[in-house]
């Protein structure tokens, strides 16, 4: 398979300043017509044939050319930003359809296309930096049902909630418009196009400059295994963009390595590019890449991959939906790998929620929810690493240890893992909340990247449902479908029972979705936003989780329900019991134990139940319902160095320090006996980071790193009693204001 030489822009109607030019691939056909349907252009024409249909507000009819590859383009300079224009085939007016790159469909997918200016919007992000990869923690949002409005604008109003949530990165589903006006995006037909009910290009474009502003990077959900069932005209113009040498869920796969095939991998390759370049996004997750079948070379994923590192202005980062757990994925293309920056890694997901809610249909067969497993999965990023699946019927994975813990985007609740159930159930609405706040601990303070999904951050009571707005007959056969797919599950297998199903086409299915940001504010969901505001300003504050590699961890498993997660650097101390109501759990430490928090504190559950951890080198932590405690080894600061983290012999993870000596002279107050924490230390940490110098050399005065000033936040906040209140507050203005010097 020859290589595809992507250009910035060749499809579509490319207004350049000047004049626009039109281009559709169509090799099938012996002549493409522009039809001028409306709109703007630079001057009426006053004589002939086009005076009479001006005057009378007819269609206006260019003719294009042909080239050796089947492109059919033409160049108008009378024609600007605004127009309304469609394609003819064959000069049979009856075959006249948007074009399949349009840049905006202002009145649907089946409606004429408009001309957009790609330089039209101002933008003011030059210089942003995006947060490196290692301090990604992803919100997946649906526009739609993330704000009351359902609009780009209204979601720039919520900004300002995920910078004090401490998420770092958008991932917005999928934006390419669709039939109707309600879809989760995956039947997305035209896929240059940003929905028009969610707004016009420029107000894309708004919403990821401010986001910029705010230090938050964007992600996009790109749809290349299959078009939607109504409104994907790519077909019709070309018969070439599938193939039944390969099959999908939706059909003929999408033709990757057939004939033709290099303009196919054309057309997607600069949709990757399109959203890159001119709405500035930071990064691309690509749904169900297992989808999209290739027996060339080189593979269209490394082909992507490669174009979008060669033509992109600035660095952007790729992750791959793939249920196939291949390390290949995320490797270098020199390496033989598809050259992604990190794939979603579904395994933790699953385990969780088997051991927590107890699911067991489909593909939670293959999974126990043990907290062993649970263990083994958190600690290699995913389970299944070529291990037989009962679901599949085949050996599943690859060995997980040539990427990083990055690498692995895990979650406890996506689109997917909620919409997908027939109720839309969120997984806070089926398990204890006090399992639900220590799950959640163990989500922000993974190795692995975390992912939320809106609302989740308060325990939101919305559902998510899946919900679509088709014509009345594909809308039935998709009601109908929807509730079929249930009948193997064990709940379903009642005919009446699937009637009772949402149907996804009733407007209310997608009203109940979205989002009541008001409940925010009352308890429960109060707390469990600020206990998720403490987790990710401990994740974004510490060096523990920067630059994460497989030595700088360990978990283990402490008893049937609880399980250790340490981190070398901090040096800090997870302990979770997701099930299992009362128990006690011993450990093994090294140094004296500050605790940061407890999904028991005072005001994060209402009639909390204290966690109490006590003792010496061996902590004894006792718990009287499922829990999190977040703990943090404290000797003075600059006096150790972290090394490897190690399991004793006994099971119980210890953290195993390098002592380094006293500076001469030094006044620091550590070298006096500390005593161990049994519940909050009442010690006042120092005010400032000390830096430890190994001689009596005048070191000249340094701006203090981000570590150290968030180190000294952090000390601040343990210092006032860490309960949280205006205490917490003032960290995570510190915090904040870190982020906006990043």
């Amino acid at each position: 398979m020859p290589e595809v030489q992507a250009p910035f822009r060749s499809l579509g109607a490319l207004f350049d300043g000047v004049a626009t030019e039109f281009r559709v691939w169509a090799p099938a056909h012996g002549s493409i017509e522009l039809v001028l349907e409306s709109g703007r252009l630079k001057a009426a024409p006053t004589t002939g044939h086009e005076h009479v249909r001006a005057a009378f507000g007819l269609p206006e009819t260019r003719v294009l050319l042909r080239d050796a590859d089947g492109y059919w383009s033409g160049r108008f300079d009378d024609v600007e930003p605004g127009a309304r224009y469609k394609y003819r085939i064959d000069g049979d007016p009856a075959r006249t359809f948007p074009d399949p790159a349009s840049r905006f469909q202002p009145d649907g997918v089946h409606g004429p296309s408009e001309v957009v200016d790609p330089e039209a919007f101002r933008w003011t992000d030059r210089g942003w930096q995006p947060p490196a990869l290692d301090r990604l923690v992803f919100y997946e949002l649906h526009v739609g049902t993330f704000t009351p409005e359902g609009t780009f604008a209204a979601a720039i109003g919520k900004l300002p909630h995920l910078v004090e949530l401490g998420v770092t990165a958008i991932e917005l589903m999928p934006v390419g418009d669709f039939p109707g006006g309600r879809n989760w995006g995956y039947d997305g037909v035209a896929l240059f196009a940003p929905a028009r009910c969610y707004g016009r290009p420029a107000d894309l474009c708004a919403l990821i400059d401010a986001a910029h502003r705010r230090g938050l990077s964007v992600f996009l959900d790109v749809v290349y295994n299959h078009f939607g069932p109504d409104g994907a005209y790519a077909n019709v113009f070309s018969p070439h963009y599938f193939s039944d040498a390969h099959r999908s869920p939706w059909g003929d796969g999408v033709n990757l390595d057939d004939d033709h095939s290099r303009e196919v991998r054309r057309f997607f390759i600069e949709n990757a590019l399109y959203w890159v370049r001119d709405f500035h996004v930071d990064g691309l997750r690509l749904d169900a890449t297992h989808a999209l079948e290739d027996g060339g070379t080189p593979h269209f994923l490394a082909e992507l991959s490669s174009a979008v590192q060669a033509h992109a202005p600035r660095p952007v980062a790729l992750i791959a939906e793939d249920h196939r757990n291949l390390n290949g994925l995320a490797r270098p293309v020199a390496a033989g790998g598809y050259g992604f920056d990190g794939v979603w890694a579904d395994d933790f997901h699953h385990q969780a929620r088997v051991h927590t809610a107890h699911d067991r249909d489909g593909y939670y067969a293959d999974f126990t929810g043990s907290i062993r497993d649970l263990a083994d999965t958190l600690r290699e990023g995913w389970f299944f690493r070529g291990q037989p699946s009962r679901y599949l019927g085949h050996l599943r994975g690859t060995d997980a240890s040539p990427l990083d813990p990055r690498q692995f985007v895990v979650c406890i609740q996506n689109h997917d893992q909620i919409g997908n159930r027939a109720d839309g159930a969120r997984l806070h609405h089926e398990i204890d909340p006090a399992a639900y706040r220590a799950l959640s601990t163990l989500l922000l303070l993974a190795p692995e990247t975390p992912l939320l999904f809106m609302g989740q951050e308060w325990a939101a009571s919305a559902p998510f449902l899946f919900f679509t707005d088709h014509h009345d007959e594909l809308g039935r056969l998709v009601t109908k479908g929807r509730r079929e797919e249930f009948s193997g599950f064990t709940a379903f297998t009642d005919a009446a029972r699937r009637a009772d199903i949402p149907d996804p086409q009733d407007t209310d299915t997608f009203e109940r979705s979205r989002l009541n940001w008001d409940e925010r504010q009352r308890p429960p969901h109060a707390g469990v936003l600020r206990l998720y505001r403490r987790l990710l300003a401990i994740r974004n504050g510490h060096t523990a989780w920067a630059a994460r590699a497989r030595g700088d961890f360990a978990v283990d498993v402490l008893d049937d329900h609880t399980l250790a997660l340490g981190f070398v650097r901090g040096p800090w101390l997870v302990v979770a019991r997701l099930s299992g109501g009362a128990g006690t759990v011993h450990l093994s430490v090294t140094e004296s134990i500050d605790v940061a928090l407890t999904t028991e504190d005072a005001d994060v559950v209402e009639a909390p139940q204290p966690i109490v951890a006590s003792g010496g080198t061996t902590l004894r932590i006792e718990f009287t319902r499922p829990g999190a405690i977040v703990m943090r080894e404290t000797p003075s600061p600059g006096l150790f160095r972290p090394r490897l983290s190690t399991m004793s012999s006994e099971g119980a993870l210890t953290m195993a320090k390098k002592k380094t000596p006293h500076p001469p002279d030094s006044t620091s107050t550590s070298a006096a006996p500390r005593r161990r924490t049994t519940r909050r230390s009442s010690e006042a940490p120092p005010e400032s980071v000390a830096i430890a110098a190994d001689s009596n050399v005048d070191l000249p005065e340094l701006e203090p790193t981000r570590d150290q000033i968030a180190e000294a936040a952090y000390q601040r906040y343990l210092r006032r009693g860490g309960q949280g209140g205006q205490d917490f507050d003032d960290w995570l203005e510190a915090e904040r204001a870190l982020r906006a010097r990043r």
